[in-house]
């Protein structure tokens, strides 16, 4: 096996180059941002264009449910093909693939051919395709940023799903009113894009490659994977930590769209919704300085606690626009505390098996934001203030949980 080069990122003579001027940083993180985009946007695109041809509602949430389970299925094997196989040709086939998917629909659509078992198989394309996506260029960050600015390059990374959530959801509908086949056609274009621009990235040589003997015995891969996680004890905690603050966040995200729909103008549904958006991004910028000021340990805490006092607020104030406000300042830690996780995942997680942690935590991360929204719809029948209050007590928990755990309170700095 070849010797491991090192990332790109460190400069040969004096230090590492600033992130903005590193190639492959930068083109890793152009990929991920046209992948998540284009994941928003068909989230949005195909429930509309049932509705326009059809207006099934059987048809649209059959739809919504390949795509979210084709994307959790995906999750843990995506790890194991992130570690076994060149990162490279796995990022470049999703998106090739994903693209022509999406380019088929675009075509028949300009044909006049509508065909629901189409708009299922490329749903599951894409829901299963995006996921293998994320561990490949997840394991491949340490490949181009030095570990010096891996905190740096993860805070700006934690920016790009706020990114997609507010232009994603908008774009697609602007794009759908213009003609029906314009999402699917924009998101294939920028897919096609991003392929091209994956052409030119250079990633030093894994851990373990395609030719080496470990490379070819798969069958034991995914095991492995949770066998190593399970004997981390931080990052076992960290991975429970995740799960339980997303289930609580997804159900209250739900909670608060319920609250806000009742009597208030779609427009300012809209604008509540993009709150969320906002305080993630505006955390996300303030993630690499927060994260060089203060202990990790204050983050993984403050997140659940300033969310609770967020949420609790939302009991006392009237639906609309101040509920999105509210939401959008529990939201403010997240890509903060996720800076914090990550950054230590990945700096301790050996390179063969850093695509298996991030399948893995997207396994948990992706339950519990699946079931969220589940348990938000049964708090909601025992009413708004209820149902608020119930998850700023979840988060609460969570918080106490997390001051509790002699894991969690030392959480060690990368």
């Amino acid at each position: 096996m070849g010797s491991v080069r090192a990332p790109e990122g460190s400069a040969g003579g004096g230090g590492p180059v600033r992130l903005s001027r590193n190639r492959d940083y930068n083109i890793l993180w152009t990929g991920q941002l046209f992948s998540e985009l284009g994941s928003e946007i068909t989230f949005v695109s195909f429930p509309l264009l049932i509705l326009a041809m059809s207006g099934s509602p059987l048809d649209m949430g059959l739809v919504s449910s390949v795509l979210a389970t084709a994307h959790m299925v995906a999750n843990v094997p995506a790890g194991v093909v992130a570690d076994r196989w060149d990162r490279k040709k796995v990022m470049l086939l999703c998106h090739g693939a994903r693209a022509l998917a999406m380019g088929s629909v675009a075509v028949a659509l300009l044909m006049g051919v509508y065909s629901f078992p189409h708009i299922l198989l490329v749903a599951a394309v894409e829901g299963f395709l995006s996921s293998v996506f994320q561990p490949a260029e997840q394991a491949a960050l340490p490949q181009v940023v030095p570990e010096s600015q891996l905190p740096l390059a993860i805070a700006r990374n934690t920016a790009r799903p706020f990114i997609a959530t507010l232009l994603g959801p908008a774009l697609a509908g602007f794009l759908f009113a213009l003609h029906h086949t314009a999402p699917f056609g924009a998101d294939a274009i920028m897919l096609a894009a991003s392929f091209v621009t994956l052409l030119f990235l250079r990633l030093p040589r894994q851990a373990a490659t395609a030719g080496s003997p470990r490379a070819r015995v798969t069958g034991s891969g995914v095991a492995e994977g949770f066998r190593w996680v399970a004997g981390h004890r931080v990052i076992r905690m960290t991975l429970v930590w995740m799960g339980l603050s997303n289930l609580v966040f997804g159900a209250l995200v739900i909670i608060v769209l319920a609250m806000t729909g009742e009597g208030v103008s779609p427009g300012e549904v809209g604008l509540t919704m993009a709150c969320i958006g906002a305080g993630g991004l505006l955390g996300a910028l303030s993630a690499a300085r927060l994260h060089a000021a203060l202990p990790p340990f204050l983050f993984i805490v403050g997140f659940p606690l300033v969310a609770a006092v967020m949420t609790a607020l939302m009991a006392v104030v009237p639906s609309g626009i101040l509920l999105g406000v509210l939401l959008g300042g529990a939201a403010f830690l997240a890509p903060v505390a996720n800076t914090t996780v990550l950054t230590y995942q990945l700096t301790v997680t050996p390179d063969h098996l850093r695509g298996r942690l991030s399948g893995i935590a997207g396994l948990f991360s992706g339950g519990a934001a699946a079931l969220g929204p589940m348990v938000g719809g049964l708090l909601m029948t025992a009413g708004g203030s209820t149902a608020v209050l119930v998850c700023a007590a979840g988060l609460a928990l969570v918080a106490a949980g997390t001051v509790l755990s002699p894991t969690l309170r030392r959480f060690p700095a990368p």
